[in-house]
């Protein structure tokens, strides 16, 4: 694994009573059929469970904070949640991508930041969870994870600065960027990632976060800043 399975669950502080779950969690299909010794598991039925335990669980959240919202709003509204954009933002807020067991062929096409492989990721850590530890802890988990990012107008607090950079620099011809991680420091579970991006060689912003996608993403938004862009939400 790229890394100690036991980092993992240091920084999301949840010890798993079966670890084999969590790695079975975070084993692509890619690996285990390159890898054909007894014992190894893909987590393709996980992701079927997490699947829906997330869709029962963000169904409970929205029927009880919602109240007033009828069962069309309530439909688009977990729709929203449980698309693959959104749980890849969740898988990488959390760097999961980083622990992920892939087959070599998978590792050398960019398999680790595949969105569909993100997401799936996550539903099967969610299945994992739920078979460890039981809804209850589930729903302590999106609490933290997911639920806090949710508005009170049911909206995803999710601002993708890296794309609204993307569109700006394009949109007015300014040139290519480029991302580079330019410092890591800290213990293993509590790592910090420092990324700065570059327009043609020019510095246009830096950022810091716990994972090198969120230091890519918070260099992106000073970048804004710089250039006086609005975030949108």
């Amino acid at each position: 694994m790229h890394r100690d399975i036991k980092v993992l669950q240091q920084r999301l502080g949840i010890n798993f009573r079966k670890s084999e779950l969590l790695k079975q969690a975070f084993t692509h299909s890619s690996y285990v059929n390159e890898h054909r010794i007894a014992g190894h598991k893909d987590n393709e039925r996980l992701e079927f469970l997490g699947d829906a335990v997330l869709e029962l669980t963000v169904s409970e959240f929205l029927y009880d904070t919602y109240p007033g919202r009828s069962e069309g709003e309530l439909t688009k509204l977990r729709a929203s949640i449980v698309c693959e954009p959104s749980l890849v933002t969740f898988a990488e807020d959390l760097d999961f991508g980083a622990f992920v067991l892939l087959g070599k062929g998978e590792e050398l096409t960019g398999g680790r930041t595949r969105p569909a492989l993100l997401a799936d990721v996550f539903e099967s850590f969610i299945g994992a969870l739920y078979l460890d530890q039981g809804l209850e802890r589930v729903k302590d988990f999106l609490s933290s994870h997911v639920f806090s990012k949710i508005s009170g107008e049911g909206k995803l607090l999710v601002v993708d600065y890296k794309t609204q950079l993307q569109e700006h620099t394009q949109h007015h011809n300014m040139g290519s960027l480029e991302y580079r991680i330019v410092n890591e420091r800290g213990p293993a579970h509590e790592r910090e990632f420092m990324a700065e991006v570059y327009m043609e060689e020019e510095l246009l912003g830096a950022g810091t976060g716990r994972s090198k996608k969120e230091a890519e993403q918070q260099a992106a938004a000073q970048a804004l800043s710089k250039l006086n862009v609005a975030a949108r939400r």
